[in-house]
């Protein structure tokens, strides 16, 4: 009988793979070309003469209220010379980052045939990491400057739970967020479990858009942070059960366990190991159970109310 159990369960683990492989070979067929812009190069090589040139070229990167002395100040200065300096070492060429965007979009037009393939654009942005990559529909912005490495000298002084992801083999994984943020509705409700799921299902759109970046490259974490959730995932969860937090509308929840911090708050010993967002973490766990549950299309859980994910999804995290 045991034999017979672990027979279906490798027949079914193959069958799984085959598919896998079988929409993989489809999406590699996708069309999805684009152009890649490196506006960081061309802004580094301008001069006042050739200003109005690139402003003719690229008007969406020049907001009109900003006069011309404004653009040629930050030609002539001193710390916009330097970081064009440090991306130019960082980024001599952008090809691995290319091909990965390529199979990024050509994952989100297999899910969403609508999807509208954007161009690149490289720019610099005087670190503003809150800002690292832009989706605006027809274009896709990556700031150069926050892609260093986390140890450069530009991010001293900024903190460490931040700057982890500062590093180039993040873009993509930036990318897919962004994108994905436009296909989940917000949380409607102000449940814990609510705004849970939004986050769960922005992950789960990543699993799908990027199966080539590990767990941890798609929620931000180091493997260490990614070990530490998974083989705490029972007691975290218990913790949510036991302490009635799931149907909680107290907004100092998102805080505490789905926003960037230096760590998620149980007010526990334990709070300094744990990775920050481990709501996101169980809310993106909730989501899997659901789909491996229930069959449903993409579009049908993007849309379904959280209580009745939660419902159907009979998630039960791993001991």
């Amino acid at each position: 009988m045991l034999k017979k159990f672990w027979f279906l369960i490798l027949v079914t683990g193959l069958i799984s793979c085959d598919k896998q492989s079988e929409t993989e070979e489809k999406i590699e067929k996708i069309d999805a070309d684009f152009k890649v812009v490196r506006f960081d190069e061309k802004f580094a090589e301008a001069t006042e003469e050739t200003l109005p040139e690139l402003k003719e070229q690229y008007p969406f990167l020049f907001p009109k209220q900003y006069p011309d002395s404004v653009w040629v100040n930050k030609l002539n200065d001193s710390i916009q010379q330097e970081i064009e300096t440090e991306v130019a070492k960082a980024f001599p060429e952008f090809s691995k980052e290319t091909d990965e965007l390529h199979s990024l979009f050509q994952h989100v037009k297999y899910y969403f045939p609508d999807f509208q393939v954007p161009d690149v654009i490289t720019v610099t942005s005087e670190v503003d990491y809150k800002n690292k990559a832009i989706y605006t529909g027809d274009y896709l912005f990556v700031s150069l400057d926050t892609y260093l490495g986390q140890n450069h000298k530009f991010y001293i002084g900024i903190q460490e739970y931040l700057k982890k992801n500062f590093r180039k083999e993040q873009i993509v994984a930036d990318a897919a967020a962004e994108i994905a943020g436009n296909y989940v509705p917000k949380a409607k409700s102000r449940t814990f479990l609510s705004h849970m799921l939004y986050y769960g299902k922005i992950l789960y759109l990543k699993d799908l858009f990027i199966p080539f970046k590990s767990d941890a490259e798609k929620i931000g974490y180091t493997q260490k942070e990614m070990d530490w959730a998974s083989a705490n995932e029972d007691q975290i969860w218990r913790y949510f059960i036991e302490n009635e937090l799931i149907f909680d509308t107290d907004s100092q929840l998102y805080t505490r366990f789905l926003y960037p911090a230096p760590f998620s708050k149980f007010y526990l010993q334990l709070d300094a190991e744990s990775p920050a967002r481990l709501g996101q973490y169980i809310g993106w766990n909730i989501i899997r159970s659901y789909m491996e549950k229930n069959g449903v299309s993409i579009k049908t859980m993007l849309n379904t109310p959280a209580e009745e994910i939660f419902n159907k999804a009979n998630y039960k995290p791993k001991k």
